[in-house]
């Protein structure tokens, strides 16, 4: 019988896992974006770049360290501010890492001015807190009515927004009457009016929607909006309220505890009111069977859409996108140099070219040829003044011979035209008797008259 410990066999060195630079960066990539996902800096630009992508390379730095950042272009369109060296900011983005030289960076996707960095830690602190009462749960949002009979605006009565809610409801149904709560939207007693107004009007029902409005401005001016107290208010209203304020990349508070938000006061004038047109066509169709079939599409395509945004969670192309687009803007510079190479290769073939046609340039055949044209001309004109000359006299003559027959030359040598009342031409007595009025056309003028006799011709007499 043999030992079994001859029959195992011998051990073996571990196999090596060789990674790759690509694949060792790649994993590297992976480890930090899951591992610190998406964080606040503050810090000072440096060293900032724009390539002709539109994409932003820049250095945040303190007094101590730096790090690189990248914000692509789709994210810096948003930014309402001058970025330049040395401006302080306040940044939100996801730690990464460049695959193709290694390096370690942030991807930006929101830039502020670092003035407003106290504000918003405070708005997004509140949001948090908002948030896990259920004040934004949409169990909680209440439908808008499909045709309100009365329509309740809070905003400032002096302000651009008024003026752009009663124009869009005038336009698409003006049959709705407009009830206005005035207050003040920035300033310190504008969340308490606010607050008041929500509860005025949710106490009285005078109106079955209300429109929360006012116009753009900085993170301060609309801060009023982003007060703890008036979200409370919006969410114990009985109204469905409909929040439009500033533009459409200004978020408040507001917004998320409303009933329904729109991305400017106009935009909130448009989602209480449906367009008379329309409504009236709804009314000729039938509107539940209509109603449901939209339902049942919408169904369809929501589950559509979100089988395809799974899809695309899964497989995608955005993050590789991005590794390629700073490659791009590196091997810009490179494209751009060759291209001024070709292009001054392109001027000096073109000098020739050029040089080449002008000695072979049929300028003197157009000069000769503008001569000839210049000629033929004059003796054209020459042609028609005299056809003129010709038509001229010959209507002349036929004006003098029509002027000899006319009853017009009769009337220049003494005779008249004699005509009854009714305006018939008087040719013999009999149509005329003492009393009747005449009348007699001279050369120059009328006369009207009064048959005082009448004398028949004397063969007339005879018989």
């Amino acid at each position: 019988m043999q030992d079994s410990w001859l029959d195992a066999p011998a051990d073996l060195p571990p196999a090596r896992d060789v990674f790759t630079i690509s694949r060792l960066n790649r994993e590297a990539r992976t480890l930090l974006e899951r591992g610190l996902g998406s964080v606040w800096l503050e810090g000072e630009i440096s060293n900032l770049s724009r390539p002709g992508s539109g994409h932003w390379y820049f250095s945040l730095k303190d007094e101590t360290a730096q790090v690189r950042c990248a914000m692509f272009r789709q994210r810096n369109l948003l930014v309402r501010f001058p970025v330049k060296d040395g401006s302080q900011v306040l940044a939100r983005g996801r730690v990464s890492l460049y695959e193709a030289r290694g390096e370690f960076q942030v991807v930006i996707e929101h830039l502020e001015e670092a003035g407003e960095g106290v504000l918003r830690r405070r708005f997004e602190a509140l949001k948090q807190k908002l948030s896990a009462e259920g004040l934004f749960d949409t169990r909680h949002k209440q439908a808008l009515p499909p045709l309100p009979r009365r329509i309740g605006v809070i905003t400032s009565p002096t302000g651009a927004a008024i003026r752009d809610i009663l124009h869009i409801l005038r336009r698409r149904f003006p049959a709705i009457p407009v009830l206005l709560y005035p207050v003040a939207v920035q300033g310190e007693a504008a969340p308490k009016e606010i607050e008041l107004a929500l509860r005025l009007a949710g106490q009285r029902r005078d109106c079955d929607v209300l429109i929360l409005a006012r116009g753009g401005g900085s993170l301060e001016d609309l801060w009023a909006f982003n007060d703890e107290a008036v979200a409370r208010a919006i969410f114990a209203c009985p109204i469905p309220v409909v929040s439009g304020v500033g533009h459409e990349v200004d978020v408040t508070i507001a917004d998320f505890v409303a009933d329904e938000r729109a991305p400017t006061p106009s935009g909130a004038a448009e989602r209480v009111v449906p367009d008379r047109a329309e409504w009236l066509r709804s009314l000729a169709a039938t509107g539940q069977r209509l109603a449901l079939a939209i339902r049942r599409r919408l169904g369809d395509q929501r589950t559509a859409l979100s089988q395809r945004e799974h899809r695309l969670a899964r497989v995608h192309p955005g993050v590789v996108l991005r590794q390629h687009a700073q490659r791009l803007d590196e091997l810009e510079g490179r494209l751009r140099l060759a291209g001024r190479m070709r292009l001054e290769r392109a001027t000096s073939r073109f000098g020739a070219a050029q040089a080449l046609l002008l000695r072979a340039s049929p300028a003197l055949r157009v000069a000769a040829l503008q001569l000839r044209l210049d000629g033929a001309s004059r003796g054209l004109a020459r042609a028609v003044r005299g056809r003129l000359v010709d038509r001229r006299q010959r209507l002349e003559l036929a004006a003098r011979g029509l002027h000899t027959v006319s009853p017009l030359a009769t009337l220049e040598r003494g005779y008249a035209i004699v005509a009854d009342a009714a305006g018939k031409v008087l040719q013999d007595t009999a149509s005329i008797r003492p009393g009747d009025r005449i009348s007699a056309r001279l050369a120059r003028g009328r006369l009207s008259a009064e048959v005082v006799s009448v004398q028949p011709e004397t063969g007339e007499q005879g018989q």
